[in-house]
């Protein structure tokens, strides 16, 4: 992957180092890497930061350098791949798996997957999941195949042009079938894992509306504003409809034996393309045999 820019005006930009941070909207970090591995250029030739530029001049970075995730072991599984390019991979991720990798769960993460996925495909690069799930949630889970695609789409999140919809069955019949909870979150007293309301703690609102209602359960669309941890599941509790099978925030459920929480659906600016892109995740079967 390279990026590429022709000086056609001065106007805009006067040495390699302003193309860098306010065209192609860099971080310091990775200019700084890509200053170290000799890949950005001007013309063809390798060049330095400060070097002025001149009308007609061609800027250019190579982006897909080999990196290793060498903390991540390759785990073979049958990943559900809903979309893929040269610059990110799309998964749809199943219930009873983390994100990512730890003492609990070394060798059986969707990263672990994903890193045998990409040696199978000769791909060397860092594994970089742009968001997560917790362990039973269902969904979209993006992979971003370098840093400034990961950092595009962060910034994207960072500035709210990131648009993500989740489907949820609540328990109980809500009465108001569309609104927005906004109430501040935070870490509970004495644990590691439990959020809660607090006055003190950080913004959190969350727009949501009923899809439809039947056997004292609600199916609903809820998009973050924010992106707090549990924020959907502490949400709902806070609004006395926590999430069916949610036992951290809710109740065991006969019905299901996780909360019943899916990312459905992922819409944002492809940072190549410029074109808006929607990716889908239907509902699992657990789910879609309730509603």
């Amino acid at each position: 992957m390279e990026l590429k820019y022709i000086i056609d005006t001065l106007s805009n930009y006067t040495n390699v180092r302003q193309v860098l941070k306010n065209e192609f909207n860099m971080s310091n970090r990775l200019i700084s890497k890509l200053k170290q591995n000799k890949l950005i250029y001007l013309n063809d030739e390798e060049t330095y930061l400060d070097k002025i530029l001149s009308i007609g001049d061609t800027v250019k970075c190579i982006i897909n350098f080999n990196e290793s995730s060498e903390n991540i072991i390759p785990s073979k599984m049958n990943l559900e791949i809903i979309y893929e390019d040269d610059y990110f991979l799309v998964v749809n991720k199943p219930c009873n798996i983390a994100v990512h990798p730890s003492i609990l769960h070394y060798n059986n993460s969707l990263s672990n997957g994903v890193k045998d996925y990409f040696e199978n495909i000769g791909l060397n690069r860092k594994i970089r999941p742009v968001n997560r799930l917790d362990r039973d949630t269902t969904g979209i889970v993006i992979f971003a195949k370098n840093e400034y695609i990961q950092e595009c789409l962060i910034k994207q999140m960072q500035f709210k042009t990131f648009y993500k919809e989740y489907i949820a069955i609540l328990e109980g019949i809500i009465d108001k079938d569309k609104g927005t909870i906004d109430a501040p979150i935070a870490r509970k007293n004495g644990s590691i894992i439990e959020r809660c309301i607090d006055k003190n703690g950080a913004k959190a609102i969350t727009h949501y509306e009923v899809i439809k209602k039947e056997n004292n359960l609600s199916l609903v669309k809820f998009v973050l504003e924010t992106g707090r941890t549990h924020q959907i599941r502490v949400h709902s509790k806070y609004i006395n409809h926590p999430i069916l099978g949610d036992t951290l925030y809710g109740d065991e459920s006969q019905l299901i034996d996780r909360q019943a929480l899916h990312c459905y659906k992922i819409s944002f600016i492809h940072p190549i393309t410029k074109k808006q892109l929607k990716i889908i995740a239907p509902l699992p079967n657990d789910m879609r045999k309730i509603f």
